[in-house]
């Protein structure tokens, strides 16, 4: 397989290779190195809110198509399991209801809602059954908040992905935030799934893409943070009107932030506002479509559709219309790597790192 080794020295390193962008075996490669060895967005706890509720889950459909449930057991306990049936591969919920126990629709394969093996019509003559194969695969699950995560490989810990971002906005009140599926969208990306971070992962574009957020967003004290798998953008506002309260326990207090941008590898995008938080999740489709989940949740009424966290729809469109040229032009004979900016793409140059450790 093709080196795509990254100098951690940016001001010597180069891009990585285009071919990570156009070689569908790279892509494919993808799916077990980088996404099932990482943490992905669930959803919210409330989707299994009783005892009793369960809930099936197509993890990151298109792409990895991984299919599972969520259950909340009678003694109230989460879990994350295989919607799988043990016994011939039938897929088992297919909508999300209440029940006492899980029933395979196929050959009737009873199991608990701890994924646990229960019954088995005409299975007494099979020895050495049951055993532990036979109970549901249950996957662990992080819990941010109202938010759940999980990891198919669990090769990482979850603190690695998550841990800076919620010591730094700890003070948020995250559990009262209200999520807004009027205000929650999906948008189709015509560009490869690394690109969209890319792109994301820098302010450098900002005075020359976006006039509306640049208005707002004093750029010369934009900064980014770099954490081991995950990074952070610090868009500092122009006036003290447009920015958060920020209490004495944060590192930041007394100034003028007007968001937070978050990002933790390999997909996932969460961006706070003084109104609340946009979750931004990065979907893989093919090598040149990719899909992106926007999840509104609000916390301050008042504020929303202001300072950085306003007009949201037209900061994706101008996003999308430069990286669909990108994905374009990086299939040109004449382009092989870019360089980085020193001051400007030390996200980027550190996306392109950890994709490179994790591709090794």
């Amino acid at each position: 397989m093709k080196s795509f080794y990254v100098d951690p020295d940016i001001s010597l390193a180069k891009t990585v290779d285009k071919e990570f962008y156009i070689d569908p075996q790279i892509f494919e490669l993808c799916k077990e190195r980088i996404f099932a060895s990482s943490w992905q967005f669930i959803g919210h706890e409330r989707m299994a809110a009783f005892p009793g509720e369960v809930y099936p889950i197509n993890l990151l459909e298109g792409f990895m198509d991984e299919p599972l449930v969520l259950t909340r057991d009678q003694s109230n306990q989460l879990h994350l399991l295989s919607n799988v049936c043990t016994h011939r591969g039938n897929l088992l919920v297919e909508k999300a209801c209440s029940a006492r126990h899980i029933r395979c629709r196929y050959h009737g394969r009873l199991f608990q809602l701890d994924g646990k093996f229960q019954s088995m019509p005409e299975f007494r003559e099979v020895k050495q059954f049951p055993s532990a194969e036979d109970d549901l695969k249950e996957l662990p699950l992080f819990n941010w908040g109202p938010w759940l995560f999980s990891s198919l490989n669990e090769s990482r810990p979850a603190n690695q992905f998550f841990a800076d971002m919620i010591q730094r906005v700890g003070w948020m009140p995250v559990e009262d935030f209200e999520f807004r599926p009027d205000l929650s969208k999906d948008y189709t990306v015509n560009a490869h799934w690394a690109l969209y971070c890319e792109n994301y992962l820098e302010g450098f574009h900002i005075p020359f893409v976006h006039a509306g957020l640049n208005a707002i967003i004093d750029f010369g004290n934009y900064r980014t943070e770099l954490f081991d798998l995950s990074s952070l953008q610090v868009g500092m506002a122009k006036d003290n009107e447009d920015c958060f309260e920020l209490p004495p326990e944060s590192p930041d207090f007394r100034q003028q932030v007007a968001a937070y941008y978050f990002f933790i590898f390999p997909n996932m995008m969460f961006n706070f506002y003084p109104w609340g938080l946009s979750v931004n999740l990065v979907r893989p489709i093919s090598l040149q479509e990719t899909r992106i989940s926007f999840y509104s949740y609000v916390w301050n009424e008042k504020k929303y559709d202001s300072g950085a966290g306003s007009n949201l729809d037209l900061v994706e469109e101008e996003d999308e219309e430069v990286v669909e040229n990108v994905q374009r032009g990086i299939r040109s004979r004449y382009y092989r790597h870019g360089r980085y900016s020193v001051t400007r793409e030390q996200g980027t140059h550190h996306f392109h790192q950890i994709i490179s450790s994790f591709l090794k």
